[in-house]
């Protein structure tokens, strides 16, 4: 069965206490604005049931033809927030903030709220592109949007895309012929040994996040990993404990060792479906103890969460472990992305080495 949404909506009246109003006939009781919206639902329906109708005359070939027409007239938006309503987490938000500034892109380029699919080519795509480069940033209109926050958005783009001609809503594999925003290269932020001890003594309001931070700092895990780790992906074997889970962002099975300070960081072991960190969510007001534990202990530079799985590597390349060894740790599929924290690890002696000056 094949869905047409029309991205047109209807609310049911209802009382102060919520409880929806009905007409006699037993139907809900909408507004004149609301019944003309059904009107021409209804009128949509009968056309494509006719020509769905017509289609029977047809061969296979043609019937797909007149298919993938009716598909190229929805709405690339509301096929842009299906997909991010697919999404989980803080990658659920990054879709969102994507469709704000394609959605305002749209109104801008093509004063409408709408852009059918057959409507879209390489330029429009283009346009957009150049338009993420130039625009403030959702937070603040004070702030140009980054450069590599613009790359994330445009990737999320394209991927609608790909998905939108894989399905048959466009024509053309548009994705193929647009180019990526290239990002730059940036300074991983991490934590020294010592502002991490100092974090173990700080008080936080949400001690299920101060465990889990500190958990990611020691064994790299990222946050997705953790909000999902349960009792029974963690395995004990001689003393020796290991996380066997799939990871959230390739849905690869990986294994990996964790330390017993890890494993403290727990608490105790409870029914293998039992989440470890239960409670643990992506949130501002999480955000905001977060901020608040950090600037207790004294950390004023900008440090998120996913700042500890940095630490874990840093810490790790400083101590000697192998590069190679903490690219499996963490996952990278090339080694590329790990060598950047080489390179981190370099700026951060260097910045040492300069801070003690006798002349």
């Amino acid at each position: 069965m094949r869905r047409e949404y029309l991205g047109m909506y209807i609310v049911p009246l209802a009382k102060r206490n919520g409880e929806l109003i009905t007409n006699k006939d037993g139907t809900y009781k909408y507004t004149e604005d609301d019944n003309e919206t059904i009107r021409l639902a209804e009128i949509i329906r009968n056309n494509r049931q006719n020509e769905l109708n017509k289609a029977e005359i047809y061969t296979e070939a043609e019937a797909e033809i007149l298919r993938a027409k009716e598909r190229s007239k929805g709405d690339f938006l509301q096929y842009f927030l299906q997909q991010a309503n697919e999404k989980k987490e803080s990658n659920h938000q990054n879709w969102l903030s994507a469709l704000k500034h394609l959605q305002a892109y749209t109104l801008k380029s093509d004063n409408s709220k709408i852009k059918r699919f057959c409507d879209i080519d390489l330029l429009w795509c283009e346009r957009f592109r150049d338009y993420l480069l130039s625009i403030q940033s959702n937070r603040s209109d004070k702030v140009t949007l980054s450069n590599n926050t613009a790359a994330a958005y445009f990737i999320k783009f394209k991927v609608a895309l790909k998905a939108a001609y894989k399905y048959g809503y466009l024509s053309k594999d548009i994705n193929t012929d647009l180019k990526s925003i290239k990002e730059k290269e940036t300074r991983r932020e991490f934590l020294t040994l010592d502002e991490l001890k100092n974090l173990v003594n700080t008080p936080c309001t949400n001690s299920i996040l101060k465990r889990a931070a500190l958990f990611s700092a020691l064994t790299g895990l990222r946050h997705s990993d953790i909000r999902k780790l349960r009792w029974g992906e963690i395995t004990e074997n001689d003393g020796k404990y290991t996380i066997k889970y799939i990871i959230q962002k390739t849905s690869k099975y990986d294994e990996l060792p964790i330390s017993d300070q890890a494993i403290q960081l727990c608490g105790d072991r409870k029914n293998p479906t039992d989440l470890v960190f239960d409670g643990l969510v992506y949130s501002a007001y999480a955000n905001k103890a977060l901020a608040q534990w950090l600037g207790a202990a004294g950390i004023t530079r900008n440090v998120t969460f996913h700042c500890f799985r940095h630490t874990f590597a840093t810490l790790q390349l400083a101590n000697g472990t192998q590069i190679t060894t903490i690219q499996k740790m963490l996952g990278h599929k090339n080694i590329g992305t790990t060598l950047v924290y080489a390179k981190t690890l370099e700026e951060a002696k260097r910045e040492a080495a300069n801070k003690i000056k006798i002349l």
